[in-house]
């Protein structure tokens, strides 16, 4: 009445295939948190451009850093030209993409990232809320 099946069936072929090579999940994490947290310092340059200051250049020489540690030394992209984003928009993109990365990092436990990724949650919200650059708004709220 029914044909007999005469081959595999791809999804069983494909789960036990070895031809291409798999990530684990702390490889995938990794990859996301750099994403994350070298999209935070695309708009940290930006905002250093617009509003100069030593913690936003501090911030910046630190998320490069670990940038680089999660892609096994290689930098990340800098942005040289700022651009016509206003201020508050751009200090809310920083905190959400700050956010993201501190899921990740929390969810791989890299504390590091974890913590540089909170304290520049905390600057952006402080910089909204006072309407003073990143720089002045962590000092001004201690």
């Amino acid at each position: 009445m029914y044909e007999p099946i005469r081959t595999k069936s791809v999804h069983s072929t494909m789960a036990g295939t070895s031809d291409f090579p798999h990530r684990t999940r702390e490889e995938e994490l990794d990859i996301q948190l750099a994403g994350h947290l070298a999209a935070l310092l695309a708009v940290t340059d930006e905002l250093r451009a617009r509003t100069p200051s030593r913690d936003l250049d501090t911030a910046a020489e630190r998320l490069a850093q670990q940038v680089a540690r999660l892609r096994g030394g290689r930098p990340p992209v800098r942005a040289t030209t700022p651009g016509t984003t206003r201020s508050a928009a751009l200090h809310r993109r920083a905190h959400t993409l700050a956010g993201r990365a501190l899921v990740v990092a929390a969810s791989r436990a890299d504390t590091a990232a974890a913590i540089l990724a909170a304290e520049r949650m905390d600057a952006h919200t402080a910089s909204l809320a006072t309407g003073t650059p990143a720089a002045d708004a962590l000092t001004a709220t201690a």
